[in-house]
């Protein structure tokens, strides 16, 4: 399968171990931002996700409409199958929304489910 579905990762999708865990291979990103948002702390995050990355805290991206406001983060191309294996690790925390990043290109990102992205 080739890898042509770009991601916007702000969080632990960037870290080695949980590409590896979640794709059986590590991933080449490149730099981006989302302008208009801001990282809050999800309160209660599953706890396989927790298990697999590690760490208890998890962000979420919520809009804010205020270009001050940005998040940095790192594109990454998927396949189907690996972004099907991304939507099992977030769960139910996160929806999956296609968004302009500040580069101008069109990426997936994980946003709130409770707010409209």
């Amino acid at each position: 399968m080739k890898a042509d579905i770009a991601l916007f990762s702000y969080g632990t999708l960037q870290m080695r171990e949980v590409q590896l865990a979640n794709y059986g291979r590590p991933l080449d990103g490149e730099p981006d931002a989302l302008v208009g948002y801001r990282l809050e702390v999800l309160p209660d995050r599953d706890p396989d996700a927790v298990r697999v990355s590690g760490t208890k805290t998890h962000m979420v991206v919520r809009k804010t409409d205020d270009p001050a406001d940005r998040v940095a983060g790192v594109v990454f191309m998927l396949t189907a199958e690996e972004l099907a294996a991304t939507d099992r690790y977030e769960g139910s925390d996160y929806v999956r929304a296609e968004l302009k990043l500040e580069s101008g290109r069109q990426a997936l990102v994980y946003v709130d489910p409770l707010v409209p992205s």
